[in-house]
């Protein structure tokens, strides 16, 4: 029986792979640096919602585009952020997580023959979204090591099919967060190019050095985003799979209709603690960033002291290394066969970094992605694996 082309071309996603290699290799003592998901407890306040939610039989159908308690919630803290007035009838989408909201987005705006632009390296699910729109990706390279934007390559990338350009701020894998100026530039672009321009901001509470800029709130840009954000990091629930969109009312009901028959809707009595989360007070967006920062400096400094190389990430959670010198002290020839050696050999589930990469290997070779949105005592954990790691380079 024939499968299609389509599906045919895609592989599986490394990240959950590398999560099953650590299960399968070191079920009780390994530790997993790969997938983005916390291992501690989301806010009790938010839990209590969801039991509560339960417990009052909301447990059927929502409206299909979000329940208007967690709409008005969604627009309530975008409107503070952006400083202007977000209608949650006519702008907010609520998608089952943010891969979802973006994956509608696409669809809803792309035909086939467009072309949408892509940096790389990238989150995995951009370039099938692309594809599965019948788009052709484009891709347009970070440099390390501060993954800065060649301008020059960027503009050539843009062109008559240009639909629109995917902007992941701050950004998986490596923890860039866009400048002004960056995004500046690609508003320019936008308007020349009557371009959309997809954002995920997924990472946007999460930001240690510089300040995360909503690309909607640049000049001439709120009519021209698509802005996707979600619940599943800044409040540590990545199985909930709650995210939204806000765009301009014209695409937000395009989008409706995809979602529609995507997903019908998100899970009904967790978008009532959904609503719970937002209403949270500044002081735990505030510990929430200190206490990622510590992990992230303590991981920068173990991951330097074993032979990565890394500037600290200044958002998300995640450390992109140049990994050449532990490659080279343990004669091995890329990235994967480094990945595979740490999850069979050390016991640290990691992804290599061409997986972030459209090219097969010929970009990311020497890099290797790790993750730390993990507690303290599991970080703390990993540095006696990487100490073997590095008595074993030396």
């Amino acid at each position: 029986m024939q499968i299609a082309r389509i599906a045919a071309g895609f592989t599986d996603s490394i990240i959950r792979d590398m999560t099953r290699q650590i299960a399968l290799y070191h079920p009780h003592d390994g530790i997993n640096l790969a997938q983005g998901f916390p291992d501690f407890a989301a806010p009790e306040e938010v839990k209590r919602a969801a039991c509560e939610a339960i417990m009052a039989d909301l447990n059927q159908y929502a409206i299909t585009w979000g329940t208007p308690l967690l709409r008005q919630a969604i627009a309530d803290r975008t409107s503070e952020a952006w400083g202007r007035e977000i209608d949650p009838d006519r702008e907010v989408t609520v998608c089952a997580g943010s891969t979802e909201a973006m994956f509608v987005a696409i669809m809803a705006t792309v035909n086939p023959g467009d072309e949408v632009v892509i940096f790389a390296p990238f989150y995995e699910n951009y370039w099938p979204d692309t594809i599965l729109a019948g788009a052709t990706p484009r891709f347009v390279y970070l440099h390390p090591p501060d993954w800065h934007i060649n301008r020059d390559e960027l503009r050539r990338a843009f062109g008559p099919r240009t639909r629109g350009i995917v902007v992941n701020t701050p950004h998986n894998p490596t923890g860039k967060v866009y400048s002004q100026d960056e995004l500046l530039f690609i508003a320019q672009l936008c308007h020349e190019y009557n371009a959309w321009c997809y954002t995920d901001e997924i990472y946007e509470h999460l930001v240690y050095d510089g300040r995360h800029i909503p690309p909607a709130t640049l000049p001439g840009m709120a009519e021209r985003t698509i802005s996707i954000s979600g619940l599943s990091k800044t409040f540590s629930v990545t199985g909930w799979r709650l995210g939204y969109a806000v765009a301009p009312p014209r695409v937000t009901l395009a989008m409706r209709k995809v979602h529609d028959y995507v997903t019908c809707g998100a899970a009904h009595p967790l978008q009532a603690a959904g609503a719970a989360a937002l209403r949270l007070g500044p002081e735990y967006f505030e510990t929430l960033r200190r206490e990622y920062q510590e992990r992230r400096d303590f991981i920068v400094g173990a991951l330097h002291e074993a032979g990565f190389r890394c500037d600290p990430p200044a958002g998300a959670y995640y450390a992109m290394t140049d990994a050449s010198r532990v490659l080279e002290g343990l004669g091995l020839n890329d990235d994967r066969q480094l990945s595979d050696y740490l999850v069979r050999e050390i016991g640290l589930a990691t992804v290599p970094g061409s997986s972030f990469y459209p090219d097969s290997g010929e970009h990311g070779r020497r890099e290797v992605r790790f993750v730390f949105c993990k507690k303290m005592e599991t970080l703390r954990q990993a540095v006696p694996l990487l100490q073997r790691l590095r008595e074993r380079v030396a």
